[in-house]
């Protein structure tokens, strides 16, 4: 699966409808046979004021992990209840547009435009002016805590030698 990356804003439209960033398609899409119908799945995030997106097979992957007889149950509950239980599965249109349900809209206060920002192996959608407090936020966070490229592969580098 290749990575979510970058940032754009999208209209929304009376319907809900929104056109999903094609850098995104393509990602949504990959591995798929001809014909087939490029879906996602959307869901309030667990720790923003947004809606996180992912392929069907991520949830997929998540759902394994909820199966390992270690997780504990309150973590799955949190997991099935916020996650599984408020997700909608979307199926795009031929020119790359999902509805997006009243009830995520709502979460995320969503309304005209839409900030949809990479994250990897997901991708968020955000009312523009709450992302935009956010990414401030966040790299204030960075700068008082020194946190920087570097020293995220340093520290990635020592915990593979377990350290």
């Amino acid at each position: 699966m290749g990575l979510f990356l970058s940032t754009y804003v999208n209209k929304v439209d009376k319907k809900g409808r929104v056109s999903i960033p094609a850098p995104f398609r393509s990602t949504l899409s990959a591995g798929l046979a001809a014909g087939v119908a490029t879906e996602m799945v959307i869901f309030p995030s667990l720790k923003a004021q947004a809606l996180d997106a992912a392929p069907l097979s991520y949830l997929e992957k998540l759902s394994d992990a909820l199966d390992n007889p270690n997780m504990p149950d309150d973590e799955r509950e949190l997991i099935e209840t916020t996650v599984y239980g408020q997700s909608a599965q979307l199926t795009l249109d031929p020119e790359g547009r999902v509805i997006l349900p009243d009830h995520l809209m709502g979460f995320a206060g969503i309304t005209e435009t839409v900030t949809f920002i990479g994250r990897r192996n997901t991708f968020q959608l955000w009312d523009p002016v709450a992302f935009a407090a956010h990414e401030q936020a966040v790299r204030e966070q960075a700068r008082n805590n020194n946190i920087s490229l570097s020293t995220v592969l340093a520290k990635a580098k020592g915990l593979a030698k377990g350290e």
